[in-house]
């Protein structure tokens, strides 16, 4: 993968795209599910509201170099706790849980990552809980 520049500044859209981008490749297995969901989230939730879905491929290679590179794991979750205000930190794990769902199995990589993501933007276990919870529900099968 050829190391591009990433964008002078992080948006929080970059951020969410970033945690998105980090929920689906850290089992390593970014499937085709889990990256069309990813497009429809971006066009579909309020909290993407003015983003320009074009510039999605840019940011999830700019998040895939930083992740390629030495501590790429805790860069980019510096970068995400940094862009994001905490008003959109539950977001951000939402976002995460709802990626990771997609599959309907969560590896173990990926509930160490949210576990991480949890430490880092200092979420209370009751709301990540609660999140985790309404992912169960969306995504039973009948």
């Amino acid at each position: 993968m050829s190391q591009s520049t990433p964008r002078a500044e992080i948006t929080h859209y970059d951020a969410l795209v970033y945690v998105m981008v980090m929920a689906s490749a850290v089992d390593s297995a970014m499937s085709d599910t889990e990256l069309e969901r990813i497009g429809q989230i971006a066009r579909s939730l309020p909290v993407f509201d003015g983003f320009d879905d074009d510039l999605l491929t840019e940011i999830a290679r700019d998040c895939a170099n930083i992740l390629s590179g030495p501590e790429g794991m805790d860069i980019a979750l510096e970068i995400i706790r940094d862009a994001l205000p905490k008003r959109l930190y539950d977001t951000a794990y939402a976002l995460a849980v709802e990626i990771m769902s997609v599959d309907r199995v969560v590896s173990a990589e990926e509930i160490r990552l949210l576990q991480l993501i949890r430490d880092r933007l200092h979420l209370d276990k009751l709301t990540c809980a609660a999140i985790e919870r309404g992912a169960i529900a969306r995504y039973r099968p009948a």
